[in-house]
């Protein structure tokens, strides 16, 4: 048995249904969170910690929560763990906004702006200057990254059949819309499927990111990527929007889906092409996120400033552009291209 049984399609599907059969044999009543009540058929905003101390600004975050007139799962979704990953938090506020909770089956649980004091100064990590998503489970007496994760993590192991945890490209880089997921966890893979908005990229999840944590735990989880940091981009926004109703409709908790993508590419391996030793300089790039190559492709150049010189930048592998840095100045060593290789 893998630490992922019951992370299985069956063992998602018959989840949802114990929680249907339970929940027309109980009352659906209100639900108490951080403090708030919020009845059925209701919509509600709130912060997360009521305390105005100095600390408490650096950990609060605003939490949305809609709950539906119906019995149903509860899906969880988080945006800017890393606060320079602002796309992230414009798809958690359209989705929540579109939400009619008269005819919501389930509840939609949300926080939508983790890493709120990093969003605040456009900065990726924590006060602390720690990576939050390297941070889960967290630490009740840590340190602020820590404690943020302590928080969030031990709320939503607790509420939470299913996790969508949104994100961008970050440092100067900028991701085609995607979706990642651990192929083990068969149920987060139906997920990943399921979203039905742009590729899927296979690969365990980071030591201390929130979606390992919580499939850990036997919660399904993805991540969607889409886009560049620091800037709204309309078209990733409106994807990820999409994407999270479509899971939702998956779930049996909105009527509609938003657009699928039919048969999306699945990349269990990915490559990094770099900057070659000692060919630094101003980085270039000549083909468009999402682009083909085969090996030897021509993908962008690097121009010495200072000596005019060119290095012309060739894919290694064929495969799909699902990364790229921003036209930059580069180093030795530094990131360019993220390829998905067949």
């Amino acid at each position: 048995m893998t630490r992922y049984t019951r992370c299985c399609v069956g063992a998602l599907l018959s989840l949802l249904s114990v929680v249907s059969v339970a929940a027309e044999t109980a009352a659906w009543e209100a639900v108490e969170i951080w403090g708030n009540t919020v009845e059925p058929g209701s919509r509600s905003r709130f912060p997360a910690l009521r305390g105005r101390g100095f600390e408490a600004s650096f950990l609060n975050m605003p939490v949305f929560v809609a709950r539906g007139s119906k019995p149903g799962p509860t899906l969880c979704v988080t945006a800017a763990i890393h606060g320079d990953e602002v796309n992230s938090v414009e798809i958690a506020r359209r989705v929540f906004a579109g939400i009619d909770a008269a005819k919501l089956g389930g509840m939609l649980y949300m926080l939508p702006m983790v890493n709120a004091d990093g969003f605040r100064s456009r900065n990726r990590v924590v006060t602390d200057g720690r990576d939050l998503n390297r941070s889960f489970p967290g630490n009740a007496n840590g340190s602020v990254a820590s404690l943020l994760a302590y928080f969030v993590f031990t709320e939503l192991a607790a509420r939470c059949d299913a996790l969508i945890d949104l994100h961008t490209g970050s440092n100067l880089r900028s991701n085609y819309p995607q979706v990642r997921v651990d192929l083990e966890s068969e149920a987060s893979t139906e997920l990943a499927k399921q979203f039905g908005v742009g590729l899927i990229l296979g690969g365990s999840a980071p030591e201390g990111s929130l979606r390992g944590e919580m499939l850990r735990t036997g919660i399904p989880a993805i991540i969607y990527e889409g886009g560049g940091p620091l800037l709204f981009q309309e078209e990733e926004v409106a994807r990820g929007t999409e994407g999270v109703r479509n899971v939702m409709h998956y779930l049996g908790m909105v009527e509609k889906p938003g657009y699928v993508t039919p048969q999306p590419r699945i990349f269990e391996r990915t490559r990094w092409v770099r900057v070659p030793r000692g060919q630094g300089g101003f980085f270039f790039p000549e083909l468009p996120l999402g682009a083909l190559v085969e090996e030897g492709t021509r993908m962008g150049v690097v121009v010495d400033p200072v000596t005019d010189e060119e290095h012309v930048i060739v894919a290694r592998h064929a495969g799909q552009i699902i990364g790229m840095s921003l036209p930059q100045p580069v180093l030795s060593g530094n990131p360019l291209f993220h390829v998905g290789v067949e």
